[in-house]
């Protein structure tokens, strides 16, 4: 910002820039970043990784569900300087190159999207998921806290619930899970 323009903005208004590191995708980045911007909106408009997307910027939708150290989570409600050193993995780095992620060839198999507006964040959120199960993290609907959870239609459901597809894609969406969880 220009000086001239500086004095113009009131010191509330004016944007303070902090250095960051990020891994994004297995490639590291440094680079400054607005410390008022959300990972979706340094990914988007500063990387210009455009697979996650906005939909709601609430944390409600989950179309910019990205997993963060292997975590999923909704990049509108993340700060990117909080993250500073964290491991950031979008819909772009799922694939091995020509290689679809299994995840990713399931919701292809199975028709689990219809316009795809929310597919990145299904299916980012469907790899976080699986990895909770194989963790035996438990949800709301875990019959027995003594047991590994399975992967049961009902748990799919609990789990993705975080997800909207706005397109009704849900049964297409279930049975890729599923499939990606053999």
């Amino acid at each position: 910002m220009t000086d001239k323009l500086a004095a113009l903005v009131p010191p509330t208004e004016q944007a303070q820039f902090a250095p960051i590191a990020l891994h994004v995708n297995d490639e590291e980045l440094r680079f400054a970043v607005d410390t008022r911007s959300s990972l979706l909106d340094v990914l988007r408009e500063q990387l210009g990784l455009t697979g996650t997307k906005k939909g709601c910027d609430h944390g409600q939708c989950g179309a910019c569900t990205v997993l963060i150290d292997g975590r999923r989570a909704n990049s509108c409600l993340a700060l990117a300087v909080a993250h500073d050193g964290a491991r950031l993995t979008t819909i772009e780095g799922l694939a091995r190159g020509e290689d679809l992620h299994p995840v990713q060839a399931a919701f292809v198999e199975h028709d689990g999207f219809q316009c795809g507006y929310c597919t990145p964040g299904q299916i980012c959120s469907a790899v976080g998921m699986l990895g909770e199960l194989a963790e035996g993290r438990p949800s709301a609907v875990t019959p027995d806290l003594r047991d590994a959870p399975s992967p049961s239609r009902e748990e799919i459901a609990e789990r993705m619930s975080g997800n909207i597809c706005r397109c009704g894609a849900y049964p297409g969406i279930i049975a890729a899970i599923e499939q990606a969880a053999r």
